[in-house]
């Protein structure tokens, strides 16, 4: 199979749903595979890594997609995606990103977590209550979507009540981020992205009227005070894409992290038992089954990646999944070992675009996941769920879980790391 069929296959539904074999397939011819005249696939680390932070690589812009995409001002979703910060260069890229970047400092991460322990702690007890008549609960539904879209909406000024609006315009919209799209689907992301449009203009207004100590306020302010630090497009696009990538990455890492704890009960046990476990346990299950399986770029300037030449005008497909198994980088790949000797997986990307929210989505799965196994020590999947056929974005379509209520409620309360009883 040469590299342009096996980009095929990974494109296809199976090959979405699993695309760790298609990705071997494509390592197999070398860590910068060609598949077209002007396309290369990068399954590297090392590679993928190094185009991520050369400023000779940057996201599509405007006029390339005049060229690629005719027609894309007419698309909703298209339009706020490439308004916002996630599909910009440098110097906008930037200017951008200052603006939103002081919610999201190591200082102001670190003071959320007694917020996000007691948010998790009152979801299970939601998950709890909702399995004591022995009925499977969706763990996605009921506690790796409302964490983090709860977290990511009180940084924004959300009001409660609208956070589960969010999920189906959030499902709808990212449709856009796929490397193929239909024109059904095309049609469904821009229905998500006018809703979360017509939304933040809402937000927007109330927040002019009525200012609150939140991050739309703040964005707000800016654009009101000088327009061209930051416009009205970009404030809306914004909005939009700070509230999408904040629980949505995080909402796949739970769900996505569970069932490898799940499938690996020694892992389980042992970050069961020693909470402080757990940064290296995410970082694991970062690696091992990212959330984030793709990113893409193009080059302005000539390059020399791997050994393979790049001209001026190509595109990069960067495989964040399989450089995140690139034996040159990982011994055993395949194999889940949160004990191994961690190093940076590009799950979050690197460079100029590194995600913003990655010290979030980091805390809050560090939280959720031993809080789960603690309070939940009989916690067992109720057969096997099933993925969306989704590439960019990986994750599961439903997690239905059994829960021992009587082992939950023996666990009620118990601090993290000890066990019922110890004083």
């Amino acid at each position: 199979m040469d590299a342009a069929e096996a980009l095929a296959l990974l494109m296809s539904p199976p090959g979405r749903i699993d695309p760790y074999p298609t990705y071997e397939r494509l390592r197999a011819h070398g860590p910068v595979a060609q598949a077209g005249p002007v396309f290369f696939a990068v399954t590297g680390y090392a590679e993928a890594d190094a185009i991520l932070r050369d400023p000779r690589f940057g996201v599509m812009d405007d006029a390339l997609r005049d060229e690629f995409l005719p027609g894309w001002r007419d698309s909703p979703a298209v339009t706020s995606i490439s308004r916002s910060m996630l599909r910009t260069n440098p110097p906008d890229h930037s200017r951008m990103r200052r603006l939103a970047a002081g919610a999201f400092t190591p200082r102001r991460i670190a003071a959320m977590r007694d917020v996000v322990v007691a948010q998790a702690d009152e979801l299970v007890d939601g998950m709890v209550a909702r399995a004591r008549d022995g009925e499977p609960v969706d763990v996605l539904a009921e506690f790796a979507y409302p964490l983090p879209v709860g977290v990511i909406c009180a940084l924004l000024g959300v009001p409660a009540a609208d956070r589960p609006l969010f999920r189906r315009w959030a499902a709808d919209l990212t449709g856009v981020l796929e490397p193929e799209i239909t024109l059904d689907e095309l049609a469904v992301a821009d229905r998500g992205a006018a809703e979360l449009t017509s939304y933040f203009a809402a937000l927007v207004e109330d927040r002019r009227r009525a200012p609150a100590d939140d991050l739309t306020t703040a964005l707000v302010q800016v654009h009101d005070a000088d327009g061209d630090r930051l416009s009205g497009d970009e404030l809306l696009a914004n909005l939009v894409v700070l509230l999408v990538a904040g629980f949505e990455t995080t909402t796949n890492l739970l769900g996505n992290g569970l069932v490898v704890l799940l499938d690996h009960p020694r892992a389980a046990q042992a970050l069961r038992e020693h909470p402080d476990l757990a940064p290296d346990h995410v970082e694991e299950l970062l690696r091992y089954d990212s959330p984030v399986q793709l990113t893409t770029r193009v080059n302005t300037a000539p390059a020399t990646v791997g050994g393979v030449d790049l001209p001026a005008g190509s595109w990069t497909l960067l495989l964040l999944g399989a450089a995140n198994r690139d034996p040159r980088r990982y011994p055993q790949p395949a194999r889940f070992d949160p004990w191994r000797a961690q190093s940076h997986p590009l799950s979050f990307g690197a460079g100029p675009h590194y995600c913003l929210g990655a010290g979030l989505a980091r805390l809050e799965a560090q939280v959720a996941f031993p809080l789960l196994l603690r309070r939940l020590p009989g916690l067992a999947l109720a057969g096997r769920p099933r993925h969306r056929t989704r590439l960019t974005l990986r994750g599961y379509q439903t997690l239905p879980v059994i829960i021992d209520t009587e082992s939950a409620a023996s666990h009620r309360g118990t601090p993290a790391g000890t066990a019922p009883g110890t004083p």
